[in-house]
């Protein structure tokens, strides 16, 4: 059976496939969103938000499959800490070196990627495919929390202004594992304490594991 569409979500859908970039809620907090396989409009991004060289943007993803579009093959051990936290609130850094998305990472060679449980989000993604998706705010600015925060900082810069309750979550956890081994840095709506102690709000245990 197919999901239906809100309307809100088919105009971010339209703008995005046609190179622009929306301000939309995400499964954290509100997002400031382009599609990642259009450099054009990742680089537009960049320049709107003034973003530090060397540290790229959080990519959501609909499914595991869609870390292949970036050549990223995650190991059995990334694999096992993946289906642990997602989906879910956890971002996670995987080595990606493929030199034509040098746009994405900046020379780095590292991606993070995330999972949103959010089963609307995840309609959404399977339409637009992998978007960017960092927190609706200039760098060094405290991420908006209301529309009206993110329209102050963006104003007429965005082609698409999605509406919601105001958001209060937390941003993602973040969890790199370029070295194999996970490591955590920055705790957000997720708590990991250690690679076996992940505990989420309302999460099922296979998910909070």
């Amino acid at each position: 059976m197919k999901r239906r569409i809100a309307a809100p979500a088919r105009k971010v859908i339209d703008a995005v496939l046609k190179g622009g970039i929306a301000v939309m809620p995400t499964d954290t907090i509100y997002g400031i969103v382009a599609r990642a396989l259009d450099r054009k409009a990742v680089e537009r991004l960049y320049a709107l938000r003034r973003k530090t060289p060397q540290k790229p943007f959080i990519i959501l993803i609909s499914s595991l499959d869609d870390l292949k579009v970036f050549g990223v093959r995650p190991d059995a051990a990334a694999l096992r800490f993946l289906l642990r936290v997602w989906p879910g609130k956890v971002s996670v850094i995987l080595p990606c070196r493929d030199k034509k998305l040098d746009y994405l990472h900046l020379g780095t060679g590292t991606l993070a990627f995330r999972l949103p449980r959010s089963k609307k989000l995840s309609v959404l993604l399977a339409k637009t495919g992998p978007l960017v998706a960092p927190s609706a705010n200039p760098e060094g600015e405290e991420p908006a929390r209301t529309l009206d925060e993110a329209r102050s900082y963006f104003r007429d810069a965005v082609d698409i202004y999605v509406d919601e309750a105001p958001r209060e979550h937390e941003p993602s956890t973040l969890v790199s594992l370029v070295s194999g081994t996970p490591v955590v840095l920055r705790q957000g709506a997720v708590k990991i304490s250690s690679t076996s102690d992940v505990d989420e709000e309302g999460a099922s245990k296979r998910h909070a594991a």
